[in-house]
């Protein structure tokens, strides 16, 4: 396995290699050697290797542990006794751990246990092979426990750094988890005002027009008041969408966020658009609603309104609000032009909209046909969250 490293990681693990060896060969050619025919030249095949696994560590801890392998096995066949040089030893167990694949990281704690085992057996082979005496037992002992502590001292300081990596690698990933959530969220909140906005609007502009084009010949100043409230309607729609884009484009700014005093000019337009409505408050509200509350409520009641415009028969439109101390019950009755094609037609964006308005502040809504009329009716907390 290879890992990918910035330049300068690749840079300064070469550096180290080269100076490791410039330090490490001019020590050894005159130390370290047991029983090497060569003398002090057996060092450089040895340095020069385990310089190589130090330069690799990071790019390829793997092949970084068998370079290692091989210039201890070098060392050992050379008759060189333990030197300066095997501390590229330790630095390379620490990259196995913290950088290896599992397989690698498993071979380095597996290469810390045979690796004890193998110096303990190199610097006492005499002793295996008979020579030695029982009071060289503790020594024995000694020696290998104190291999075990310093190689896997280097491999469980790795295998920490392994486990800081991948708490801060989860943590990143968390949190784009969360950012992409809440983007997508917004998004879904800007389509859900946008679709409000606009379906609102153009119900409004239709019915106006429609009206215009059949009050032209007989009725010059309906055809007047019918263009002004187009006028009116398409110009507070435009208002809107600009600063939901706004919204979508710099996230700190300020949607159009609707209260209950715009509901009366919500009425004005339905009304101006040739549609009969009627409005019950009862109670009214007699405390500070939550704003929250406020733009579901609007939003819902146009929505509803909208529909009513598009779908509904000459009946015209009841609305019926009642503010109690703990939640708000809404209705929005119409008369269906054919029941039959009300109850087959598949629920839009609209209706879903709606729901979710409600359930985000913990609420519910319903909308459905009741008889020859289409009733979305629904009930708000005010306050805390409905369970």
């Amino acid at each position: 396995m290879f890992r990918k490293l910035r330049p300068y990681q690749a840079a300064v693990d070469a550096a180290v290699a080269v100076l490791f060896a410039l330090v490490a060969l001019p020590y050894e050619l005159n130390t370290g050697t047991m029983s090497s025919p060569i003398g002090g030249w057996s060092a450089v095949p040895v340095v020069f290797l385990l310089a190589g696994a130090l330069g690799l560590r990071r790019f390829s801890p793997g092949l970084a542990l068998a370079v290692a392998w091989v210039g201890a096995v070098v060392q050992m066949g050379l008759g060189r006794g333990p030197s300066f040089a095997d501390i590229a030893i330790f630095a390379v167990l620490y990259a196995t751990a913290a950088y290896g694949s599992r397989r690698v990281f498993w071979l380095g704690l597996s290469s810390v246990v045979l690796g004890a085992g193998t110096i303990t057996a190199y610097l006492f082979r005499w002793a295996f092979l008979g020579t030695g005496s029982l009071s060289d037992i503790p020594t024995l002992i000694f020696v290998l426990l104190a291999a075990l502590f310093a190689l896997g001292l280097s491999w469980t300081a790795g295998a920490l750094v392994r486990t800081a990596l991948r708490a801060r690698a989860n943590r990143a990933a968390q949190s784009r988890a969360e950012e992409e959530t809440a983007a997508e969220q917004e998004r879904t909140r800007i389509a859900r005002d946008m679709h409000d906005i606009v379906a609102h609007s153009l119900a409004v502009i239709i019915a106006q027009s429609d009206g215009a084009r059949y009050a032209a010949a007989s009725d010059p100043k309906a055809q007047s008041d019918a263009l002004g409230t187009i006028s009116s309607t398409a110009r507070a729609a435009l208002s809107d969408v600009r600063l939901l884009l706004t919204q979508m484009r710099h996230s700190q700014a300020e949607g159009p966020q609707p209260t209950l005093a715009d509901l009366e000019q919500l009425y004005a337009q339905v009304r101006a658009a040739g549609t009969p409505l009627r409005v019950d408050v009862d109670p009214a509200p007699t405390a500070e609603v939550p704003a929250s509350v406020q733009l579901a409520v609007y939003r819902i009641l146009q929505e509803a309104l909208t529909n009513a415009i598009r779908h509904g028969g000459d009946g015209g439109v009841d609305v019926a609000l009642a503010w109690h101390p703990d939640r708000v019950d809404l209705s929005v009755r119409n008369d269906l032009v054919d029941v039959s094609a009300g109850e087959k037609r598949a629920p839009g964006h609209g209706l879903i909209g709606m729901r979710e308005r409600a359930q985000l502040i913990g609420g519910r809504l319903d909308a459905a046909p009741a008889g020859s009329s289409f009733l979305v009716s629904g009930s708000l907390p005010i306050g805390a969250p409905a369970a």
